[in-house]
């Protein structure tokens, strides 16, 4: 017997086919919606502590304080630790939902969130890469106007002025559309290389910009396909003794990896790339730094950030992973069938 043997009343594990108590998943449930709670407060924090200049929870345990604000803003930034916690005891304590409906529920929300970044790419990179060319060519004055053309040749007025608008306006289409468009990305980055093929050597034109665009399409398919892929169970794995494994013992063994491994390594990326102003994630986005080419893209900080895209959405997936093994092992059913990728 282990410790998921057992659930919060200390009621048993159902057979697999058997209806399992809600009540009895509480506390698992609990513990998935604490981890999400949890990241959001600190991507909120990490947001209003170098975005805005509060001075961050750091000096409530003895640390430098960012800013010179009052430390006030330190506890009220604390305080939304407990804000995000309280909620999802909230809707833990107020929703019934099996562990399997609460999964699905976590999938989508990160499916939401992986769609919105496909179209930010696909958007900023198109639109990016047409200025980048007006530009080059010296079309842009006369469209734009002289004034304007030198404050879009700034990627400090680029990236909040036009990218930004852009990675909003990509959240408004992702809450109308249903498709991840991985497919396309892939035929995106294909069709950009050939670009480059047939300018090098048909036409003898060659621009750092469609370098940069390959780079950012790839980056982007790479990194925020991994939770999708996850989802797929198309990730490689070394199941030399797992494939054999009960349907129970395949939940243990994906239950203690998506906390051990998964979870974890989201975590230490997160509290690495962010846990500070000059942090890999963090200086590039506040810089809004760019390639050292004049005119290729000026998305260089966006291509930093896709590694936080990458643990958000990975920590995401990894919770509603987390639950559905947990739901294989006390015998829920609807359980996917790890071999074939189908439901039960």
């Amino acid at each position: 017997m282990t410790a998921l043997d057992n659930v919060q009343d200390g009621s048993p594990v159902m057979n697999s086919g058997g209806k399992a108590s809600p009540e009895s998943a509480r506390f698992f449930r609990l513990c998935g919606w604490i981890v999400l709670a949890i990241m959001t407060a600190f991507l909120l924090n990490n947001y209003l502590t170098y975005w805005q200049d509060l001075p961050g929870i750091a000096p409530i345990f003895g640390g430098a304080a960012n800013g010179s604000m009052p430390i006030l803003w330190s506890w009220l930034q604390l305080a939304l630790y407990a804000a995000f916690v309280l909620l999802a005891f909230g809707y833990v304590r107020t929703n019934g939902n099996t562990l399997r409906e609460d999964s699905v529920r976590i999938t989508n929300i990160n499916a939401y969130l992986i769609r919105a970044c496909f179209f930010a790419v696909l958007i900023v990179g198109l639109v990016d890469s047409a200025i980048s060319f007006l530009r080059i060519e010296g079309f842009l004055p006369d469209v734009v106007g002289q004034a304007l053309a030198d404050d879009l040749g700034k990627s400090q007025f680029r990236g909040p002025y036009v990218h930004m608008p852009l990675i909003a306006l990509s959240f408004v289409i992702a809450a109308f559309t249903r498709t991840l468009g991985f497919t396309w990305l892939a035929l995106l980055v294909v069709a950009a290389e050939l670009m480059i093929v047939i300018g090098r050597f048909v036409f003898s034109y060659e621009q750092a910009f469609l370098a940069d665009l390959v780079r950012f399409w790839y980056a982007a398919l790479f990194l925020f396909a991994s939770a999708y892929t996850l989802l797929e169970e198309g990730h490689v794995r070394v199941d030399i003794f797992y494939a054999g494994l009960s349907s129970r013992a395949k939940g243990i063994v994906n239950a203690v990896g998506s906390v051990v491994l998964g979870i974890s390594l989201c975590t230490v990326i997160l509290v690495i790339g962010m846990g500070g102003k000059q942090n890999i994630i963090n200086s590039p986005i506040l810089t809004y730094e760019t390639t050292q080419a004049g005119f290729g893209l000026y998305v260089k900080y966006l291509m930093a950030g896709f590694l936080g895209v990458f643990a958000v959405s990975m920590m995401i997936q990894f919770v509603a992973y987390f639950l559905d093994a947990v739901a294989d092992i006390r015998g829920e059913p609807g359980g996917r069938d790890h071999d074939s990728h189908t439901v039960q």
